[in-house]
């Protein structure tokens, strides 16, 4: 009998398939496994963190006396049963940022004293105490604005005041920093120029309500924004005292019962 001829081409036919869709195959198995997953992200378009979410303190560290989360806002509250004895803070624990630049929100009662502080370092001695820079923040807004060093050099700037900072005349001596403080203030500072009066940019602080600031923390240069509003510029040529990272931290202040709030709590390190 006569051998049929498309015996031969219908084997070769059905390898070369079969070669096709293995190697189809193996192509899609290929890609899957080279695909990047899509990673969740909280930065926003301008390329800021949100560092507190809202709901619970997880990232920070203070004491439950006197933090919590009340309606979505980081909330501090000193009570008539809860007075402090020193100032105490809710310190994030994400890292100590250098170069930055935070953006929040905070109201603040009459009553209340608080402040944002940064670039600063734990008292071993105290729990949940800071020592370092600090944008200063209170109810009737006297001081609101200013730059203040918690437990060191104490105001470096004055709400409306571009100030350059110098270490004291003799920084080798015990004692010397102390010395250098008067009235409440760092003496080795220059004002080179205002910002405005300290009253006229208080109206520009809302009583009692929310309030936006932006800190812009750079090198050793450091501007206190409220509102949109340049209330304080310092360029921290103290190089004995300064400090070029640390950490971020808020406060409830020694005093009357108060309540402050915090929210949209949001870093970009630079």
């Amino acid at each position: 009998m006569k051998k049929s001829k498309l015996n031969i081409p219908l084997q070769m036919l059905f390898t070369i398939s079969l070669c096709f869709v293995l190697q189809a195959c193996g192509e899609n198995k290929k890609d899957k496994t080279t695909e990047k997953p899509e990673v969740a992200t909280n930065e926003d378009k301008d390329g800021f963190t949100t560092i507190f979410d809202g709901k619970t303190l997880e990232g920070w560290e203070g004491d439950p006396t006197y933090w919590s989360v009340k309606n979505g806002n980081l909330t501090g509250e000193v009570t008539p049963e809860t007075l402090l004895k020193n100032n105490t803070f809710i310190i994030w624990q994400g890292g100590q940022p250098d170069d930055f630049e935070l953006k929040l929100d905070v109201k603040i009662a009459e009553t209340g004293n608080s402040g944002i502080n940064y670039r600063s370092e734990q008292i071993d001695t105290i729990p949940h105490a800071l020592r370092g820079y600090q944008a200063d923040i209170d109810g009737k807004n006297t001081y609101t604005g200013q730059n203040y060093e918690e437990r060191k050099r104490t105001t470096l700037a004055y709400r409306g005041e571009k100030v350059i900072i110098h270490s004291q005349d003799n920084p080798e001596e015990a004692g010397s920093l102390r010395a250098n403080v008067q009235k409440n203030c760092w003496q080795s500072r220059e004002v080179v120029a205002s910002l405005g009066e300290s009253d006229s940019l208080k109206t520009k602080i809302n009583s009692e309500d929310w309030n936006k600031i932006h800190l812009i923390v750079k090198g050793n240069r450091l501007q206190h924004y409220v509102n949109g509003v340049l209330m304080s510029d310092v360029t921290d040529d103290d190089a004995i005292n300064r400090k070029s990272s640390g950490y971020l931290g808020v406060q409830v202040h020694v005093g009357p019962p108060m309540t402050v709030e915090y929210r949209n709590i949001r870093l970009k390190n630079l």
